[in-house]
């Protein structure tokens, strides 16, 4: 780690945001800009809203560059102690930022959602470890706060039978061409998915649903890849499903698109993406319509620590101003660890012995690393609320003898097939 100061002679993390002016990168770097330590430099590709952007907050260095050209001089240079990458989309997206920042002996985040670009990163852990740095893709919703979700609602469960959660956004949040671009790619497209106890293949945008949400009325939601499909499995290791689901918030807009994925499934077109710019007007126009709420739950079914049936279901609902800030937390909590020296595993309460290790070093997906806690200050500051449900019923007599499963484990680079 350089040993950065500031005026005043303290030490202070540089940290640089890729995307500093898109839909999440902004909101993430006004809530680093308030926090003591660090030192932050937005980077952006166009330079008149960059500037704009650290006028607004008082930061003096920027750096207008695309992503993709982006290396370990340029880092060293800026003496750069952490990379976040909040740029996106994360599909097929190449891994130079990444290769870059280990280069550069830099820490790395990712605000990542791409299903491949996330399992994948621990092919890089290799050179992470020698570098001394910490690699972590996927600092968002999914799967940081999903899993940090999970660990808790099944801390001391024998076994976890399926898995499921779902992420509506408020219809008023504007979102970029970019996520558009994203949602729009799979649309349709094969998804390989765990169900009925074994690995099968679905559609994007596919198994669409209606359910209700308390407070809010009901919601459509549908298949969509996300990393989560194959972290669910690897760490939680469910007998059944493991799901994950996205909706829009108008019925409308959300039948249409299933409607659309069913055309990509018969050919006509090929694919969905070429209609993200029309798809995109389109959403900005409606905007003003529907619930102003964006909601996300989380649901596991199984046998608790007596070996008892038991469903358990985490919901969080936040205002359409606040929605689009809860991804960002994820990245916020883990440059705070990064700041601290505490970055390391989160203790698992599951396993015989909790991990002790206050230091974290190589390359893996953002699971086991955040516990809901780490969420807490930041959800009640943004007013978004929370709620836990557990039902549990008796437990027949031979069940409770069952041995207790294996704890989490931080998955490997390779995909369960």
């Amino acid at each position: 780690m350089k040993a950065t100061r500031d005026d005043r002679g303290r030490p202070t993390l540089v940290v640089l945001v890729i995307g500093a002016t898109g839909t999440f990168g902004e909101r993430l770097v006004r809530h680093l800009a308030r926090e003591p330590g660090l030192r932050i430099v937005p980077a952006a590709r166009r330079p008149a809203p960059l500037l704009a952007l650290a006028a607004s907050l008082g930061l003096r260095d920027t750096l207008a560059i695309d992503r993709a050209t982006i290396d370990a001089a340029t880092l060293r240079e800026r003496c750069i102690d952490l990379v976040i990458d909040a740029s996106g989309p994360f599909l097929r997206q190449s891994p130079s930022v990444v290769v870059a920042a280990i280069e550069a002996g830099a820490h790395y985040l990712d605000l990542a959602d791409g299903r491949d670009f996330v399992t994948d990163i621990g092919r890089f852990d290799a050179a992470a470890r020698r570098a001394g740095v910490a690699v972590v893709s996927g600092a968002s919703s999914t799967p940081a706060l999903s899993h940090a979700v999970v660990d808790t609602l099944c801390a001391d469960w024998r076994r976890i039978d399926t898995l499921g959660a779902t992420i509506c956004p408020s219809n008023r949040q504007r979102v970029g061409l970019a996520v558009v671009r994203s949602i729009l790619s799979t649309v349709g497209r094969p998804v390989r998915v765990f169900d009925q106890g074994r690995w099968t293949t679905s559609r994007g945008w596919s198994r669409t649903r209606r359910f209700r949400f308390p407070g809010i009325g009901r919601r459509y939601a549908s298949l969509v890849e996300t990393p989560d499909l194959d972290l669910f499995v690897s760490r939680y290791r469910p007998t059944t499903s493991a799901t994950f689901e996205a909706g829009l918030g108008l019925p409308v807009e959300h039948l249409a698109l299933a409607a659309i994925g069913t055309l990509v499934r018969l050919g006509l077109p090929r694919s969905a993406a070429p209609l993200a710019r029309p798809l995109h007007a389109l959403g900005n126009r409606l905007r003003h319509f529907g619930v102003d709420v964006g909601v996300m739950e989380v649901r596991a079914e199984g046998l608790d620590a007596r070996g008892s049936p038991t469903r358990a279901r985490w919901r969080l609902r936040a205002s359409g101003e606040s929605g689009p800030h809860v991804p960002t937390l994820a990245a916020l909590a883990l440059t705070r660890h990064l700041r601290d020296g505490t970055l390391g595993p989160a203790p698992d309460t599951r396993a015989s012995g909790a991990e002790t290790t206050d230091r974290f070093g190589g390359a893996r997906p953002c699971v086991g690393l955040l516990t809901l806690d780490d969420f807490a200050d930041d959800l009640a500051r943004l007013g978004v609320t929370t709620s836990t449900d557990v039902r549990t019923e008796v437990a027949d007599p031979g069940v409770g003898e069952a041995p207790p499963r294996p704890s989490p484990a931080a998955p490997s680079a390779a995909t369960p097939s």
